[in-house]
């Protein structure tokens, strides 16, 4: 261990038994994460919170927090010895013994990271826990690796990445739920006692019913900008469980990890089982600053191109759906191109030779290009748009297949199935997944990107799909002693192909999408630049689900895009001013047709996709305040974006039900800085008159205490008036 390193970083302190106890502070800038580190004994959670001087750690330690309570918590706690609480690990020995009692061997630094190596009392069962924390983020990283010396494989039945006790008060938790095109919606509810579990079970996507992250607030139901909050992360791409537990004493415990449910693993002899990333972080800000923790974060070190700004893209899909063509392809080049966009993405419908794509039934895995819709080929699309001034990107589902496909004909055997079996269909009733476990089926997949990169070297964008879960449990390609196995090597699988992907070609920007929303998790976005929120383009159901997924995830994740009215799905009627203003508080794109919109509204989205570069770097790089909840139910919601140097801002506000005397709250901004003076512009006008703000300058003191009085509705000639209004503002400090 590095001696001058540790200087920062052990605190040591006599325990309340006058036992010698090594306590280390895992610290960034304004938290600390204190363990006892005693060699010989069990490692013990001690502090998580606000930064702690030494002389507090020291104070802390002595009286052993809360009558002593902290120095019975485990920080890796392991099933077999005082079995009655939750624990992070179980297993099976290969003699039977069910038992663990982890011992604490040694503390190495490595870099960022602190290991904690733990040893089993009587097995060669090893167990290094394990820390980061990296420059300039205030979250903190925990995982496991876990492995063994003994003769014979050992069955792991539990084997989350960490747990994390919670002192027990007035303690809220937030968490997210949903379904198809209604994913990210906001849950809030106290912590009593028993247990709340948050879990996945899909097997290939994990963010439609469930989100794998939540935020604690530690002093009653959480307010945004204010309050003491803790938020945690799984980062996986597979199957995870979360559970916070309240048994008898006063504290609860958060555990999350894999889903260890039919998943049991059978650890080979010096096998290395690495538990995926649990994120932490902890804000005196509320709910805001715990995201903008994350964002920072997840922008820097988590995020595929995290320092980049988005192009503005059409997509294809609501426009033509399957019906792909060369001649429509090249003419929505041509429009998103004169509205000045930056990007055409052609949706599903391309491909297909002895089965052309012309609904969802069929042809998925037969990547090659179909003739009679494109004569020219993928080649043709991307040379017409560079003829356009924009770049290309294409849709693909690397994952999947149809039973109606030539690749299903010659390799029944790659697809997710148990042996002896019937198979389970899915989309269109033939949609099967291929078995990412057989490295066979990892190299077909990576050869669909890497075939399309060959052919097409300025191959810009790549919309990758997942439309399946695993229905069919099962592989054809690992043994039937290992079919547990399944749910785990498929993500591993996945892992590889994407690292091989990003490894040959680093500068292709990838969305992932997945039936809409479902792959909205950090595990995902190393290898991603960006998710589809949801397949629900409707823009009222998008603040809704927008806001929730910001808890986590910043705007630059986020593609919201600009819809056809009425919606397709939802059927909702909203004016295109409303669409556009909330399509720009995320990643902004298009998924409505130019040729279908008049005069008018192709001028109104032109002038808002030129506002939106001036605020793109704010609102894709910037820090989110999230101002009022849509789910408060006070008939609007608002949030702004606020840059490092707090000299520019951009301000939303949504009206989210009308009603005749109704009354709205005056919402207070944040963020700014209280001695600058902001001049206000606001953007995506149709109102006859400007707002009487307009090009005024106020103190960002006066704009956080007071906020701005927004009209209920807009200035517009009596046969444009309707229920909706909605403004963006944007704020520019005055020298």
């Amino acid at each position: 261990m590095n001696k001058k390193r540790l200087t920062t970083l052990v605190v040591s302190c006599i325990a309340a038994l006058g036992l010698q106890a090594e306590n280390v502070n895992i610290s960034t800038k304004t938290t600390s994460l204190v363990v006892d580190a005693t060699k010989g004994n069990d490692l013990k959670f001690m502090y998580y919170g606000a930064k702690l001087s030494d002389k507090d750690i020291v104070t802390h330690c002595e009286t052993g927090g809360w009558k002593g309570q902290w120095n019975y918590y485990s920080t890796y706690p392991a099933y077999g010895v005082n079995c009655d609480q939750e624990y992070a690990l179980s297993v099976v020995h290969a003699n039977g013994d069910m038992a663990l009692e982890l011992r604490l061997e040694e503390v190495e630094k490595q870099g960022d990271v602190t290991i904690f190596k733990m040893k089993d009392k009587v097995q060669p069962f090893y167990v290094n826990v394990c820390y980061r924390t990296r420059p300039e983020s205030e979250v903190i990283e925990t995982w496991t690796e876990i492995f063994h010396q003994e003769k014979k494989p050992v069955r792991l039945t539990r084997f989350y990445s960490g747990s994390l006790p919670i002192r027990r008060g007035d303690v809220w938790v937030s968490h997210l739920y949903g379904s198809w095109a209604n994913e990210g919606q906001l849950c809030e509810e106290p912590l009593n006692a028993g247990m709340i579990v948050i879990e996945n079970k899909d097997g290939v996507r994990n963010s439609h019913t469930s989100h794998g992250e939540v935020m604690i607030s530690l002093d009653g139901k959480a307010r945004e900008n204010s309050g003491d909050v803790i938020g945690a992360a799984i980062c996986y791409t597979g199957n995870y469980k979360l559970s916070i537990n309240t048994h008898d004493d006063e504290y609860h415990q958060l555990f999350a990890g894999i889903n260890e449910e039919a998943s049991e693993y059978y650890l080979a002899k010096g096998e290395v089982f690495k538990t995926p990333v649990l994120a932490l972080t902890f804000s005196r800000e509320g709910l805001s600053g715990a995201s903008r923790n994350f964002h920072k974060w997840g922008r820097k070190y988590m995020l595929a191109h995290g320092d980049k700004v988005r192009d503005i893209l059409l997509n294809s899909w609501e426009g033509v759906y399957f019906d792909i063509n060369e001649q429509g392809m090249d003419q929505m080049m041509s429009d998103i191109a004169s509205m000045g966009g930056e990007l055409f993405v052609m949706d599903d419908g391309w491909f297909g030779d002895k089965y052309p794509r012309k609904t969802d039934n069929s042809s998925l895995g037969d990547w090659v290009v179909d003739r009679k819709k494109l004569p020219n080929g993928v080649p043709g699309l991307v040379k017409a748009a560079t003829k356009h001034g924009i770049k290309f990107g294409i849709w693909i589902e690397p994952e999947m297949t149809n039973s109606v496909s030539e690749l299903y004909e010659q390799h029944p055997d790659w697809v997710v199935k148990t042996p002896g079996r019937d198979l389970e269909m899915g989309r269109g009733g033939t949609q099967l997944v291929l078995d990412l476990s057989n490295p066979k089926v990892q190299d077909f997949a990576f050869s669909i990107v890497d075939n399309l990169m060959k052919e097409n070297p300025d191959l810009y964008y790549i919309k990758w799909d997942a439309n399946m879960n695993i229905r069919n449990h099962g592989s054809q390609y690992l043994s039937m002693d290992r079919q547990s196995h399944l749910l785990i090597d498929y993500h591993k699988g996945f892992i590889k192909l994407c690292e091989r992907i990003r490894a040959k070609y680093p500068d292709l920007i990838i969305q992932d999408c997945a039936s809409g929303g479902g792959r909205a998790n950090w595990g995902y976005m190393p290898y991603f630049d960006e998710f589809w929120v949801s397949d629900n383009t409707d823009a009222l159901q998008r603040v809704y689900m927008q806001w929730g997924t910001s808890y986590f995830f910043p705007a630059i994740t986020m593609a919201s895009h600009i819809s056809a009215a009425p919606n397709h799905q939802t059927f909702r009627t909203i004016p295109l001013k409303y669409r556009i203003d909330v399509a720009m508080s995320g990643r902004l794109g298009m998924e409505i047709q130019p040729k279908n919109m008049t005069d008018e509204e192709k001028t109104l989205c032109r002038k808002a996709i030129a506002d939106y570069k001036t605020i793109r770097p704010i609102v894709q790089l910037g820090n989110i305040y999230r101002l009022q909840s849509p789910y408060d139910k006070k008939g609007v919601a608002s949030l702004m974006y606020v840059d490092d140097t707090k000299d520019k801002a951009a301000f939303y506000w949504w009206k989210t039900e009308t009603f005749v005397n109704q009354h709205l709250p005056r919402v207070k901004m944040a963020g700014l800085d209280a001695s600058k003076y902001y001049r206000i512009h606001e953007f995506n006008r149709i109102d006859n008159n400007p707002l009487a703000f307009e090009g005024k300058t106020f103190s960002g003191e006066y704009l956080m205490a007071n906020g701005l009085d927004i009209p209920y509705t807009h200035d517009v000639d009596y046969n444009k008036k309707n229920a909706w209004s909605s403004r963006v503002l944007y704020l520019e400090a005055v020298k």
